[in-house]
Protein backbone atom coordinates (compact mmCIF):
# COMPACT_ATOMS: atom_id res chain seq x y z
CA UNK A 1 0.00 0.00 0.00
CA UNK A 2 1.21 3.43 -0.67
CA UNK A 3 -0.30 7.05 -0.95
CA UNK A 4 -0.31 7.84 -4.71
CA UNK A 5 -0.30 11.32 -4.34
CA UNK A 6 2.75 11.30 -2.76
CA UNK A 7 4.95 14.61 -3.63
CA UNK A 8 8.29 14.06 -1.81
CA UNK A 9 10.06 17.26 -0.73
CA UNK A 10 13.79 17.45 -1.47
CA UNK A 11 15.33 19.00 1.50
CA UNK A 12 18.91 19.13 3.64
CA UNK A 13 17.49 18.41 6.85
CA UNK A 14 15.09 15.97 8.49
CA UNK A 15 12.58 17.67 9.95
CA UNK A 16 11.69 20.70 7.66
CA UNK A 17 12.07 17.35 4.90
CA UNK A 18 9.26 15.26 6.48
CA UNK A 19 7.12 18.42 7.47
CA UNK A 20 7.38 19.86 3.65
CA UNK A 21 6.42 16.49 2.25
CA UNK A 22 2.83 16.49 4.50
CA UNK A 23 2.75 20.32 3.82
CA UNK A 24 2.78 19.01 -0.06
CA UNK A 25 0.11 16.83 0.26
CA UNK A 26 -1.82 20.17 1.26
CA UNK A 27 -0.75 21.70 -1.28
CA UNK A 28 1.32 24.08 0.24
CA UNK A 29 4.91 24.20 -2.01
CA UNK A 30 7.21 26.59 -0.07
CA UNK A 31 11.09 26.44 0.45
CA UNK A 32 13.11 24.45 2.95
CA UNK A 33 14.76 27.46 3.86
CA UNK A 34 11.17 29.05 4.44
CA UNK A 35 9.95 25.92 6.11
CA UNK A 36 12.99 26.37 8.79
CA UNK A 37 12.32 30.38 9.51
CA UNK A 38 8.60 29.56 9.61
CA UNK A 39 9.22 27.35 12.54
CA UNK A 40 11.33 29.49 14.18
CA UNK A 41 13.88 27.39 13.84
CA UNK A 42 17.09 28.48 15.11
CA UNK A 43 19.16 28.17 18.10
CA UNK A 44 21.68 26.47 19.68
CA UNK A 45 22.84 23.60 22.25
CA UNK A 46 25.97 22.13 24.17
CA UNK A 47 24.52 19.12 25.93
CA UNK A 48 26.97 16.94 27.76
CA UNK A 49 25.49 13.77 29.86
CA UNK A 50 27.66 10.95 31.42
CA UNK A 51 25.62 8.75 29.65
CA UNK A 52 26.53 10.37 25.82
CA UNK A 53 29.99 9.42 24.76
CA UNK A 54 30.70 12.84 23.88
CA UNK A 55 29.02 16.05 23.97
CA UNK A 56 26.24 17.00 21.86
CA UNK A 57 26.27 20.36 19.11
CA UNK A 58 23.09 21.40 18.29
CA UNK A 59 22.12 24.61 15.51
CA UNK A 60 18.64 24.31 15.75
CA UNK A 61 15.32 24.66 18.19
CA UNK A 62 14.74 21.66 20.37
CA UNK A 63 12.97 18.86 18.46
CA UNK A 64 9.46 18.93 17.86
CA UNK A 65 8.95 22.73 18.00
CA UNK A 66 9.83 23.10 14.66
CA UNK A 67 7.30 21.76 13.24
CA UNK A 68 4.57 22.92 15.72
CA UNK A 69 5.89 26.54 14.82
CA UNK A 70 5.60 25.87 11.56
CA UNK A 71 1.85 24.65 12.09
CA UNK A 72 0.72 27.52 14.14
CA UNK A 73 2.35 30.27 11.84
CA UNK A 74 0.28 28.42 9.00
CA UNK A 75 -2.42 28.36 10.50
CA UNK A 76 -2.34 24.36 10.31
CA UNK A 77 -4.01 21.57 12.77
CA UNK A 78 -0.93 19.55 13.72
CA UNK A 79 -2.15 16.19 15.28
CA UNK A 80 0.48 14.49 17.37
CA UNK A 81 0.68 11.18 19.15
CA UNK A 82 2.73 8.64 20.94
CA UNK A 83 2.28 5.65 22.66
CA UNK A 84 4.44 3.02 24.47
CA UNK A 85 3.29 0.08 22.27
CA UNK A 86 4.72 -0.59 19.08
CA UNK A 87 1.84 -2.88 18.11
CA UNK A 88 -0.90 0.60 18.54
CA UNK A 89 1.81 2.94 17.17
CA UNK A 90 2.17 0.82 13.87
CA UNK A 91 -1.79 0.20 13.10
CA UNK A 92 -2.12 3.90 14.14
CA UNK A 93 0.29 4.90 11.47
CA UNK A 94 -0.68 2.07 8.60
CA UNK A 95 -4.48 3.57 9.22
CA UNK A 96 -3.21 6.73 8.46
CA UNK A 97 -1.67 5.76 5.07
CA UNK A 98 -4.66 3.13 4.26
CA UNK A 99 -6.44 6.12 4.24
CA UNK A 100 -3.85 8.43 2.00
CA UNK A 101 -2.54 10.05 4.70
CA UNK A 102 1.63 10.65 4.62
CA UNK A 103 2.40 10.83 8.19
CA UNK A 104 5.81 11.96 9.91
CA UNK A 105 7.47 9.90 12.06
CA UNK A 106 10.64 10.76 14.72
CA UNK A 107 12.87 8.17 15.32
CA UNK A 108 16.54 6.81 16.00
CA UNK A 109 18.54 6.92 12.40
CA UNK A 110 20.61 4.17 14.35
CA UNK A 111 18.13 1.20 13.18
CA UNK A 112 17.27 2.69 9.49
CA UNK A 113 19.17 0.44 7.10
CA UNK A 114 19.24 2.78 4.45
CA UNK A 115 21.92 4.95 7.06
CA UNK A 116 25.27 4.13 5.61
CA UNK A 117 26.91 5.27 8.55
CA UNK A 118 24.47 4.73 11.43
CA UNK A 119 24.52 6.59 15.09
CA UNK A 120 22.46 6.93 17.16
CA UNK A 121 20.31 10.08 16.89
CA UNK A 122 16.81 10.17 18.31
CA UNK A 123 16.05 13.32 16.97
CA UNK A 124 15.02 12.29 13.36
CA UNK A 125 12.27 12.68 11.16
CA UNK A 126 11.10 10.92 8.14
CA UNK A 127 7.78 11.17 6.40
CA UNK A 128 6.29 7.31 5.73
CA UNK A 129 3.97 7.16 2.62
CA UNK A 130 4.11 3.37 1.85
CA UNK A 131 4.54 -0.08 2.94
CA UNK A 132 4.06 -3.86 1.95
CA UNK A 133 4.63 -7.44 4.02
CA UNK A 134 8.15 -6.99 4.94
CA UNK A 135 9.28 -2.72 4.15
CA UNK A 136 8.19 0.59 4.83
CA UNK A 137 8.71 3.45 2.36
CA UNK A 138 10.00 6.69 3.65
CA UNK A 139 10.67 9.60 2.38
CA UNK A 140 14.21 10.98 4.01
CA UNK A 141 16.43 13.34 3.19
CA UNK A 142 18.75 14.15 -0.41
CA UNK A 143 22.26 12.88 1.65
CA UNK A 144 20.20 9.63 3.08
CA UNK A 145 18.67 8.88 -0.60
CA UNK A 146 15.30 11.05 -0.39
CA UNK A 147 12.63 8.02 -1.25
CA UNK A 148 14.00 5.36 0.49
CA UNK A 149 13.13 1.94 2.21
CA UNK A 150 14.03 0.17 5.37
CA UNK A 151 12.09 -3.07 6.87
CA UNK A 152 9.71 -2.83 9.31
CA UNK A 153 11.58 -4.13 11.89
CA UNK A 154 13.73 -1.74 12.13
CA UNK A 155 11.28 0.69 11.53
CA UNK A 156 9.81 -0.37 14.89
CA UNK A 157 13.06 -0.56 16.58
CA UNK A 158 13.93 3.05 15.70
CA UNK A 159 10.88 4.48 16.21
CA UNK A 160 10.74 2.94 19.96
CA UNK A 161 14.60 3.15 20.94
CA UNK A 162 15.08 5.11 24.21
CA UNK A 163 17.81 7.55 24.83
CA UNK A 164 18.46 11.62 24.26
CA UNK A 165 16.10 13.40 22.30
CA UNK A 166 13.53 10.06 22.21
CA UNK A 167 9.82 9.87 21.87
CA UNK A 168 7.62 7.20 22.48
CA UNK A 169 6.91 6.30 18.65
CA UNK A 170 6.22 9.46 18.14
CA UNK A 171 3.85 10.51 14.57
CA UNK A 172 2.01 13.49 13.50
CA UNK A 173 -0.22 14.39 10.72
CA UNK A 174 -0.62 18.22 9.19
CA UNK A 175 -4.68 18.96 8.22
CA UNK A 176 -5.75 22.71 6.52
CA UNK A 177 -8.10 24.63 8.84
CA UNK A 178 -10.93 27.61 7.78
CA UNK A 179 -7.87 30.05 8.04
CA UNK A 180 -5.90 30.97 5.38
CA UNK A 181 -2.18 32.37 6.38
CA UNK A 182 -0.61 35.75 5.15
CA UNK A 183 2.85 34.86 4.42
CA UNK A 184 3.79 37.97 4.87
CA UNK A 185 3.10 38.36 8.03
CA UNK A 186 3.79 35.13 8.95
CA UNK A 187 7.20 35.58 8.02
CA UNK A 188 7.72 39.17 10.63
CA UNK A 189 5.97 36.76 13.60
CA UNK A 190 8.33 34.18 13.19
CA UNK A 191 11.37 36.37 13.05
CA UNK A 192 10.44 38.21 15.81
CA UNK A 193 9.96 34.97 17.55
CA UNK A 194 12.87 33.49 16.80
CA UNK A 195 14.80 36.26 17.87
CA UNK A 196 13.60 36.73 21.03
CA UNK A 197 13.47 33.28 22.07
CA UNK A 198 17.33 32.72 21.16
CA UNK A 199 18.71 35.79 22.95
CA UNK A 200 16.50 34.42 26.29
CA UNK A 201 18.07 31.49 26.99
CA UNK A 202 16.65 29.84 29.89
CA UNK A 203 20.35 27.99 30.79
CA UNK A 204 23.73 29.59 29.65
CA UNK A 205 24.38 26.01 27.11
CA UNK A 206 21.73 27.37 25.02
CA UNK A 207 21.59 30.43 22.27
CA UNK A 208 24.42 32.44 22.23
CA UNK A 209 25.45 32.23 25.70
CA UNK A 210 25.34 28.37 24.76
CA UNK A 211 28.38 28.99 22.31
CA UNK A 212 29.97 30.96 24.19
CA UNK A 213 30.33 28.36 26.67
CA UNK A 214 30.80 25.93 24.16
CA UNK A 215 34.18 27.52 23.49
CA UNK A 216 35.68 26.51 26.60
CA UNK A 217 33.40 23.45 27.11
CA UNK A 218 35.67 21.92 24.09
CA UNK A 219 38.83 22.68 25.59
CA UNK A 220 37.84 19.87 28.84
CA UNK A 221 36.37 17.47 26.07
CA UNK A 222 39.64 17.68 24.50
CA UNK A 223 41.68 17.26 28.02
CA UNK A 224 39.69 14.38 29.11
CA UNK A 225 38.89 12.74 25.62
CA UNK A 226 38.71 8.87 25.36
CA UNK A 227 39.17 8.76 22.28
CA UNK A 228 40.25 12.24 20.61
CA UNK A 229 40.14 10.96 17.14
CA UNK A 230 36.79 9.17 16.97
CA UNK A 231 34.70 11.31 19.07
CA UNK A 232 35.83 14.77 17.13
CA UNK A 233 35.84 12.97 14.05
CA UNK A 234 32.03 11.94 14.69
CA UNK A 235 31.12 15.05 15.88
CA UNK A 236 32.31 17.24 13.07
CA UNK A 237 30.43 14.83 10.78
CA UNK A 238 26.93 14.59 12.84
CA UNK A 239 27.49 19.35 12.30
CA UNK A 240 28.18 19.46 8.90
CA UNK A 241 26.65 15.94 7.25
CA UNK A 242 23.73 14.98 9.48
CA UNK A 243 22.85 18.86 10.20
CA UNK A 244 22.84 19.48 14.02
CA UNK A 245 25.47 22.32 14.53
CA UNK A 246 26.96 23.22 11.92
CA UNK A 247 27.02 25.54 9.20
CA UNK A 248 23.15 23.82 7.68
CA UNK A 249 21.07 26.09 9.94
CA UNK A 250 22.32 28.69 9.72
CA UNK A 251 22.74 28.76 5.74
CA UNK A 252 19.06 27.54 5.61
CA UNK A 253 18.43 30.86 8.01
CA UNK A 254 20.42 33.18 5.76
CA UNK A 255 18.41 32.08 2.88
CA UNK A 256 16.13 32.34 4.64
CA UNK A 257 16.04 35.80 5.58
CA UNK A 258 17.10 36.32 1.61
CA UNK A 259 13.99 34.90 0.34
CA UNK A 260 11.98 37.24 3.08
CA UNK A 261 13.86 40.55 2.25
CA UNK A 262 13.08 39.71 -1.10
CA UNK A 263 8.81 39.75 -0.41
CA UNK A 264 9.19 42.69 2.38
CA UNK A 265 12.20 44.61 1.21
CA UNK A 266 13.32 45.73 4.71
CA UNK A 267 16.85 46.61 5.40
CA UNK A 268 17.05 44.99 8.64
CA UNK A 269 16.58 42.12 6.70
CA UNK A 270 19.29 42.46 4.25
CA UNK A 271 21.75 42.86 7.10
CA UNK A 272 20.43 39.69 8.71
CA UNK A 273 21.35 38.04 5.54
CA UNK A 274 24.95 39.02 5.23
CA UNK A 275 25.52 38.72 8.73
CA UNK A 276 24.45 34.84 8.97
CA UNK A 277 26.90 34.76 5.23
CA UNK A 278 29.14 34.88 7.06
CA UNK A 279 28.13 33.14 10.40
CA UNK A 280 27.96 29.92 8.21
CA UNK A 281 31.57 29.79 6.89
CA UNK A 282 32.79 30.38 10.71
CA UNK A 283 30.46 27.73 11.51
CA UNK A 284 31.84 25.50 8.42
CA UNK A 285 35.53 26.74 10.03
CA UNK A 286 34.69 24.90 13.52
CA UNK A 287 34.01 21.88 11.95
CA UNK A 288 36.80 21.75 9.65
CA UNK A 289 39.53 22.14 12.88
CA UNK A 290 37.97 19.36 15.00
CA UNK A 291 38.94 16.90 12.11
CA UNK A 292 41.88 18.35 12.24
CA UNK A 293 42.21 17.62 15.42
CA UNK A 294 41.15 14.46 15.35
CA UNK A 295 43.50 13.58 13.00
CA UNK A 296 46.34 15.10 14.46
CA UNK A 297 45.08 15.22 18.32
CA UNK A 298 46.97 19.00 18.10
CA UNK A 299 45.85 20.95 20.93
CA UNK A 300 46.59 24.56 18.76
CA UNK A 301 43.08 23.51 16.54
CA UNK A 302 40.88 23.54 19.87
CA UNK A 303 41.94 26.38 20.67
CA UNK A 304 41.33 28.00 16.99
CA UNK A 305 38.17 26.38 17.01
CA UNK A 306 37.41 28.09 20.48
CA UNK A 307 38.26 31.02 19.57
CA UNK A 308 35.81 31.04 16.23
CA UNK A 309 33.06 29.65 19.01
CA UNK A 310 33.54 33.42 20.78
CA UNK A 311 33.61 35.23 17.41
CA UNK A 312 30.11 33.46 16.30
CA UNK A 313 28.44 33.91 19.74
CA UNK A 314 29.17 37.87 19.11
CA UNK A 315 28.02 37.87 15.80
CA UNK A 316 24.73 35.52 16.30
CA UNK A 317 23.54 37.81 19.40
CA UNK A 318 24.13 41.01 17.61
CA UNK A 319 22.31 39.82 14.41
CA UNK A 320 19.31 38.31 16.36
CA UNK A 321 19.11 41.62 18.22
CA UNK A 322 18.84 43.46 15.12
CA UNK A 323 15.71 41.12 13.78
CA UNK A 324 14.05 41.12 16.99
CA UNK A 325 12.81 45.00 16.38
CA UNK A 326 10.77 43.45 13.30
Amino acid sequence: MKVESLKPFDGQHCETTATGTLLRQLGIELSEPMLFGLGQGLGFIFWNMKTMDFPFIGGRVKTDLLTQNIAKNLNLELTVKETSSKQKAWEGVKELIDNGQVVGLKLDCYHLEYFSNPFHFAGHYAAIYGYDNDNAFLVDTRQQGGQVKTSLNSLALARSEKGPMSSKNLYYTLRQTDKNFNLKKAILTAIKNNATEYLSPPITNIGYKGILKTSSEIIKWFNNSGNIEREFKQSANIMEKAGTGGALFRNLYRDFLKESYDLLQLDELKTGHENFSEIAKLWTNVADLFIKVSETKDFNYIQQASDILKTISDKEKKTMELLATK
